[in-house]
């Protein structure tokens, strides 16, 4: 495997996805309190903080599956918060998306898993999608596994698997929900190098939750800390390791002592 490197990038380039004072509450637990955030296209920012402090709910407002209360969410240039249902679709058509159990159909074989956004949303011919998953799964290092089911693949194959139908369309963005979750250091580091050379050879936007200290300086070109519902902290992985911030030194160092309070 080559060594993983992440190459520099204009700072000049527009914002892919900006997230301007979001605010979001479950009753009356506040989660996002005036979010700040603007994500750079063509790179990958990786966004951390603390277990039930809003990442994934900072997900599923890039993604339209949750309104913000107020804010605005704007992708490639569009506020998503003020469409309707129909072309809010034709935004998610922007992305795709890699969940942490990388979400198969158990009925389907990995043809069929990789091949399912291509037959839902476009009205290529069968050799034609059956062509682009051959592709992507190559992308992905895979080859030859088509016809087996996900109860035959291992943790890191589905996760290519998951990898391969999240780029089959050739989205602008690719989320990835704690990528590395259960699984080994040595599958963990491979997902890691797969992360960078898919976001390098596609040129993709990518948002990446995780918890994994290892692989947010890995895979990211910019880390932002998410605590109390605000991004504390953003910056290259050279900043985030340098920053002085008590709530980030905490999280870094896995110490029970600090700002952030264990429950």
């Amino acid at each position: 495997m080559r060594k993983l490197t992440r190459n520099s990038q204009p700072a000049t380039r527009k914002y892919m996805i900006e997230l301007v004072e979001i605010n979001k509450s479950f009753g009356q637990q506040k989660v996002l309190n005036g979010l700040n955030l603007d994500i750079e296209d063509g790179q990958t920012t990786v966004i951390i903080g603390g277990s039930g402090g809003g990442k994934s709910v900072l997900l599923k407002h890039i993604i339209g599956l949750l309104r913000p209360d107020s804010g605005q969410v704007i992708v490639d240039g569009v506020d998503v918060t003020s469409l309707d249902d129909r072309d809010l679709n034709e935004v998610r058509k922007k992305f795709g998306m890699l969940f942490q159990e990388a979400a198969l159909f158990d009925s389907m074989n990995v043809m069929e898993n990789v091949a399912f956004p291509l037959r839902e949303h476009t009205r290529k011919k069968d050799n034609e999608i059956k062509e682009i998953v051959r592709g992507r799964l190559k992308a992905v290092g895979l080859t030859g596994v088509e016809a087996k089911m996900p109860s035959e693949l291992s943790g890191g194959m589905r996760k290519r698997v998951g990898l391969a139908r999240a780029i089959a369309m050739h989205p602008q963005i690719v989320l990835f929900d704690e990528p590395t979750t259960g699984l080994d250091p040595v599958m963990t580091e491979a997902i890691n190098e797969l992360i960078v050379e898919t976001q390098e050879r596609f040129d993709l936007t990518c948002v990446v939750i995780s918890h994994d200290v290892q692989s947010i300086f890995k895979v990211g070109h910019k880390i932002a800390m998410l605590y109390e519902g605000k991004i504390i902290k953003y910056g290259t992985p050279d900043e985030i390791k340098m920053s002085s911030n008590p709530v980030l030194r905490q999280f870094l160092s896995g110490s029970l002592e600090g700002p952030i309070s264990v429950i």
